[in-house]
């Protein structure tokens, strides 16, 4: 039997996705590894974000299958959480109670939420902030308070959909910092989506850019590890190359 915190395995296999009746993602395979950080880019509009969704469980391929730990996906479930770009938490709950219900959803009982909510809390930098409401924090720390919920619930894998693509500059660089030292405290699988190259490259083991339908799967790039100087102007040069590749076509 798999252990239920060990990072999860996941594959699209031949997988086709249509949007209107017609096929944004069409044959493609691609493999996840346990515990990797997989790296979606391409143009926009050539379904990262679909892709993603039915990693999730949220969308049904048209064709294919998509498979976690070699078992078909057929919904979602709470070892596969998601991390969306806009902002997701619930208006009316504080920090706290955004967090806790993710333990909640996970079978956490109610008298060991609150003390765990404070830990995460604590590891994402918002002590202080427990108490407040969504609307009185910044872009940052809504960020972060997404990061805890979407990782609280221990899945052995996160989809995380351009989460720090709203942000500036100095904080999108904070937040992912925040995101390796997370992942390397509670290891999990992660396919993360950005347009951003350099994000790309600083996050990703590997890195796969989409093309349209036809060809959905143009480039997968290896990344040294570990990580440190993640600039890789030669791994750059080869990432951008196919994302012009694609704009030509």
């Amino acid at each position: 039997m798999t252990p239920k915190n060990s990072a999860m395995s996941l594959e699209l296999d031949r997988v086709q996705l249509c949007y209107n009746g017609i096929a944004v993602i069409d044959g493609l395979s691609l493999t996840v590894r346990p515990g990797e950080i997989l790296v979606l880019t391409g143009p926009s509009g050539c379904g990262k974000t679909t892709v993603l969704r039915a990693l999730a469980g949220l969308l049904a391929p048209d064709a294919g299958r998509v498979l976690a730990d070699g078992a078909q996906v057929t919904g979602t479930s709470g070892d596969r959480g998601v991390v969306f770009q806009d902002n997701a938490l619930l208006p009316w709950r504080s920090v706290r109670s955004n967090i806790a219900l993710a333990l909640r959803l996970r079978g956490e009982p109610r008298v060991t939420r609150a003390a765990q909510a404070d830990r995460w809390i604590s590891e994402l930098g918002l002590t202080g902030f427990g108490d407040y409401l969504p609307r009185n924090l910044s872009g940052g720390m809504r960020q972060r308070v997404q990061l805890a919920r979407g990782l609280a619930g221990a899945p052995r894998a996160v989809m995380m959909d351009e989460p720090f693509g709203a942000l500036d500059t100095q904080t999108r660089a904070a937040m992912q910092r925040l995101l390796i030292d997370s992942w390397r405290a509670h290891p999990t699988t992660i396919v993360f989506v950005t347009h951003d190259v350099d994000e790309a490259l600083a996050l990703g083991d590997r890195v796969a850019v989409l093309g349209r339908a036809g060809q959905p799967l143009r480039a997968l790039v290896d990344v040294p590890q570990p990580r440190g100087d993640r600039t890789h102007p030669e791994l750059r040069a080869e990432v951008i190359a196919a994302l012009h590749d694609l704009v030509a076509s």
